[in-house]
């Protein structure tokens, strides 16, 4: 019984142990594939997994061993599942892995662009506090977060786990979701636009969600509003971000994805005032990265054992 990973490096970079994959059958990882190498690597292998390498059909037509497909991430449009299912193979994701993990970046980029601490540190290490006449200076304008309205675009279970965190903040938490909730502050889109003074966005990439924070949305809202993502790239029109920077609507932005992943280097956030960005690092501790590697090979021990979970 043979094993396939096509993207290792991602998720294990070298921290971690593949002992639960190689004790269920023989396993080969490789740190990335290439789109010329898929068929080749995969070859007679029984199960494969994958994070962003692409399965198409194509992939499946040429590599007929395939029994079952692991998705080592929560999202699975890597996967073309409607063949997969045409063709009787299962495929398996990763949900829930990192709500904490993301819940905490979220706050970190928040955090950020109220305190900016990691500016004035490096300010303070080139000298600059040392020569300063007063007990103390700051070199951004600082925000408290108390009583601000905090809006969440999606109450999915990151989306609660950050109103959590806001309420202990003392914040005033409203939400647009697509589903019911049992929790209080259920606003419409435009509603949460006009009164929130952070906006955090933690739903889903779909075709009604692509785009929803283009310029007319940005109209609705408040002038300094802060907006963070870190959930897909492609929830914000880019080019509308930096003008409403430029001009001060948004006070400031932050975010951990981009449209396009590794970001294009003329994306016009990279030229953006008043941003923070980090590179799609929000799932990635090594807790994280653990508990995604436990809970993958589970899933392809489940199935094993007749008890298939997490199919898409």
């Amino acid at each position: 019984m043979k094993i396939v990973i096509l993207d290792a490096h991602t998720m294990n970079p070298g921290d971690l142990s593949f002992e639960g994959l190689e004790a269920l059958g023989e396993l080969s990882y490789y740190d990335k594939t290439a789109p010329e190498d898929v068929v080749e690597r995969i070859g007679d292998a029984d199960f494969v997994y994958t994070n962003k390498t692409v399965l198409n059909k194509e992939v499946f037509d040429a590599c007929p061993s395939i029994k079952w497909v692991g998705v080592l991430a929560t999202g699975y449009n890597v996967v073309d599942v409607a063949y997969a299912k045409h063709k009787g193979i299962p495929v398996a994701n990763v949900p829930g892995y990192s709500t904490d993990a993301v819940a905490q970046m979220t706050f970190a980029l928040l955090l950020e662009i109220c305190q900016h601490v990691g500016e004035h540190s490096r300010s303070v290490l080139a000298g600059d506090w040392s020569k300063s006449e007063y007990f103390c200076y700051w070199n951004y304008p600082l925000k408290e977060l108390r009583g601000k309205t905090f809006g969440i675009i999606g109450l999915g279970s990151i989306g609660q786990a950050v109103a959590k965190i806001a309420e202990a903040f003392n914040m005033n938490v409203i939400y647009c979701s697509r589903s019911p909730k049992e929790m209080n502050g259920c606003v419409d889109l435009d509603t949460l636009y006009a009164e929130s003074d952070i906006i955090s966005l933690h739903c889903p990439l779909t075709d009604v969600t692509e785009g929803i924070i283009d310029a007319s949305a940005i109209s609705k809202m408040r002038h300094g509003v802060v907006l963070i993502n870190t959930s897909r790239g492609g929830l914000v029109v880019e080019d509308d971000i930096k003008a409403g920077l430029e001009s001060g609507k948004i006070s400031g932005f932050a975010c951990d994805v981009a449209v396009v992943e590794p970001i294009s280097p003329d994306s016009p956030l990279l030229t953006a005032k008043n941003i923070i960005m980090t590179p799609h690092i929000a799932w990635a501790p090594m807790e994280t990265r653990k508990r995604l590697l436990g809970i993958a090979t589970e899933n392809l021990r489940s199935y094993l054992d007749g008890k298939a979970q997490n199919i898409v």
